[in-house]
């Protein structure tokens, strides 16, 4: 473990993620600290806006996601962060220039990174949702979003920096993103779910669902990664069908008030569960691990 001292300063996000870990972070950062072994490896297979890796700003990193978008943005921003300010110092924020950057397909990595950003800074609430066509379909955020703080408080200059040290960055399912994680190292998993538990199930802000069979499998690699020797954190819905697949962990419940509504009155405290797994705990073999899959 590092000492405190010589630790860095965190660095602000350059990206607003729906159900982002900004506000759980400084309670998640100091649990890593303490498992991160001095040449370890931290994962972090469930990317989004990065808020417990640009805390933590461990000395070797593995970050993942599935969404293609996502990832190729932060290559961009940390091999060419001066060219996509530039393009974006160029564009004008109003409802009718949003409708045409929704509407734009870019080519080029750049256009593409540039696009990405300008919808997360001026789409309603920075939610990222695609349609089952694939295309972006959030409204209009309105004027007081928009682009100028990246510019401004140098946020991609800054995440560009952290980037480029240690981080390998990959557009991977969950279960490759892991599979390599062993001692020494930590594995933090915020996968996205829902808070209402309704009949929506555990939804995505993209086309695919991450539905109850991909929770048991994030269950079952996770309790294979701490038999190797990691630690792994999981985010996840307070609810008793996740306690019950993470029997065995350490469960602490993390509050926070919901952000989602416009409106501060409608807005409503909700708990989530951080699952703690590592050999003494949370990796106990059962007869479905035993069971070979195909």
């Amino acid at each position: 473990m590092q000492e405190a001292s010589s630790l860095p300063k965190a660095c602000v996000p350059f990206l607003r993620w729906p159900g982002g870990k900004r506000w759980a972070a400084r309670k998640i950062v100091p649990l890593i600290r303490q498992a991160l072994a001095e040449g370890g490896t931290y994962y972090e297979p469930f990317l989004g806006g990065g808020a417990v890796f640009f805390s933590l700003l461990p000395v070797r990193a593995v970050l993942g996601d599935v969404n293609e978008e996502l990832v190729t943005t932060y290559r961009v921003v940390r091999d060419k962060h001066e060219a996509v300010v530039a393009r974006m110092r160029g564009l004008r924020v109003s409802k009718k220039a949003y409708k045409k950057e929704r509407r734009a397909k870019p080519r080029t990595t750049l256009s593409k990174t540039v696009r990405f950003l300008y919808l997360n800074r001026t789409a309603f609430a920075g939610i990222y949702r695609l349609n089952q066509e694939g295309e972006f379909n959030v409204p209009y955020g309105g004027r007081k979003r928009t682009p100028s703080v990246l510019w401004e408080r140098d946020l991609l200059e800054r995440a560009a920096s952290v980037l480029k040290n240690g981080v390998t960055l990959r557009v991977s399912d969950f279960e490759k993103t892991m599979k390599k994680a062993g001692k020494g190292d930590v594995v933090y998993c915020d996968p996205t779910y829902s808070v209402a538990h309704d009949n929506n199930g555990f939804l995505r802000y993209n086309e695919c669902i991450f539905s109850w069979s991909d929770q048991k499998r994030l269950a079952r690699v996770a309790k294979a990664a701490a038999r190797r020797g990691a630690t792994v954190l999981v985010s996840n819905a307070h609810h008793n069908s996740l306690r019950t697949l993470y029997e065995d962990a350490r469960a602490l419940t993390l509050r926070r008030q919901s952000c989602v509504s416009a409106e501060v009155k409608g807005r409503r405290e909700v708990t989530e569960y951080l699952f703690i797994l590592n050999r003494g705990n949370g990796a106990k073999k059962t007869k479905r691990d035993l069971i070979r899959r195909p």
